[in-house]
């Protein structure tokens, strides 16, 4: 358990801060794990209407084809990784719907052997219970070992916008199966730092 902790905790070295002004450039890049990997381009300019073209490498038919993927909000950054451990990439876009970053999601295109993709999104943080006292926003995320990190402010009652005092709290997700055969993020662990 202690090395699960100093894990985590090494993972979060990874965070940067948020700013109050953000820009957000143009996404073009390749990554691969092994074979098999995405090429991703996203222009990133409207919120509301913004697209990502997003084509598989090393997949068979009918996973090959180029999709373009509507984004409600603007890409941050993209990363490769086996997520349920089939050997075969998956692509994580870390989403944020607002110009300052403030408010932020994950997709990803999960690999179902290299044949299938299958999409999963992180739940708002505002809607689960377990987490969402004090969230207000400020979402900062990051990868460790196939599993995503989030982590956020905790505003205290009577906090102002900007000035939150309850420390951070640090959300570790998994991916995992779904009741219909999709997948689905599931929270690992969290705790709260001061």
């Amino acid at each position: 358990m202690k090395g699960m902790l100093i894990g985590l905790l090494a993972g979060l070295a990874f965070f940067g801060k948020a700013d109050a002004q953000i820009t957000f450039k143009k996404i073009d890049t390749t990554m691969k794990v092994g074979s098999t990997g995405f090429k991703v381009s996203s222009r990133n300019k409207e919120i509301a209407t913004n697209m990502a073209s997003v084509r598989p490498i090393g997949f068979e038919s009918p996973a090959n084809e180029t999709m373009n993927i509507p984004v409600r909000g603007r890409i941050a950054g993209v990363q490769v990784d086996d997520l349920n451990n089939d050997g075969i990439a998956d692509l994580v876009m870390f989403i944020y719907n607002d110009s300052a970053a403030r408010h932020g999601t994950v997709l990803v295109l999960m690999s179902e052997g290299n044949k299938e993709i299958k999409p999963c999104a992180l739940p708002d943080p505002a809607l689960e219970g377990k987490i969402n006292t004090g969230y207000k926003g400020g979402d900062q995320f990051s990868m460790m070992e196939g599993t995503v990190l989030e982590k956020f402010p905790i505003y205290k009652t009577g906090d102002k916008d900007s000035i939150p005092t309850g420390g951070n709290r640090v959300v570790q997700y998994t991916i995992g199966r779904n009741e219909t055969g999709g997948y689905k993020f599931s929270i690992l662990r969290f705790y709260d730092t001061h």
